[in-house]
């Protein structure tokens, strides 16, 4: 096994560790298809994700060759492709591991050159900016403080002393949330959020499905 190979192997590919099933179906359509008309639906593509119109009749224009059935599918993996991409900033996913999982994939060589020049060509600073201001987005947690407190009697019981954690969230659409955990549940949050954290790491060690010929 070569290096390179290894290296795919080691890490998760961009579009999951589940290839989609939009990409699936247009790797199995792909070959069907003309650069001319791969370039053309790369475009509206591209279109869709800069929050532009598209024409009603964009896909009819595509192809007079080829069923819209296979039309469809295409776009739909170049679009699934480019949304998994974009979600990820250029840094973050680097151009060459992007066309490495591209060939993993099967993809042909020339439709990879054209899908790295839609991720990582000059619109890219336009289309993240686009993404930010069209996409929907739950509110980030912006600030978190916490503290313990004790309650020493109730009115049923004179003395208790049982400790639990009084938690605040404050999120960016100005939201505040506060609420109490006991210190029971608090260590089960903390054993849970520690075994995902471990989840997550064996994933990224493993190999991506791979696409059978």
């Amino acid at each position: 096994m070569s290096k390179k190979t290894a290296n795919i192997a080691d890490r998760t590919s961009f579009v999951g560790a589940r290839i989609p099933r939009e990409v699936r179906l247009m790797i199995k359509n792909v070959k069907k298809c003309d650069k001319d008309t791969f370039r053309k639906l790369l475009k509206i593509a591209v279109t869709s994700f800069e929050g532009l119109t598209i024409e009603d009749d964009a896909f009819d224009n595509v192809s007079t060759k080829l069923p819209m059935e296979v039309v469809h599918s295409v776009y739909a993996g170049i679009y699934t492709i480019l949304k998994c991409a974009l979600r990820l900033s250029h840094t973050t996913l680097k151009s060459e591991v992007f066309k490495e999982d591209l060939t993993e994939l099967k993809i042909p060589q020339e439709y990879i050159s054209d899908l790295a020049s839609a991720v990582y060509g000059s619109k890219r600073t336009l289309l993240d900016e686009a993404i930010a201001k069209h996409g929907s987005h739950l509110p980030n947690l912006d600030r978190f403080k916490w503290r313990t407190d004790v309650t020493i009697s109730t009115s049923n019981l004179n003395r208790v002393l049982e400790p639990t954690i009084l938690m605040e969230m404050r999120l960016s659409d100005g939201a505040v949330h506060n609420f109490e955990v006991p210190v029971s549940k608090f260590h089960e949050l903390r054993y849970n959020v520690s075994y995902l954290l471990k989840e997550m790491e064996e994933m990224e060690k493993r190999s991506i499905l791979k696409v059978q010929d």
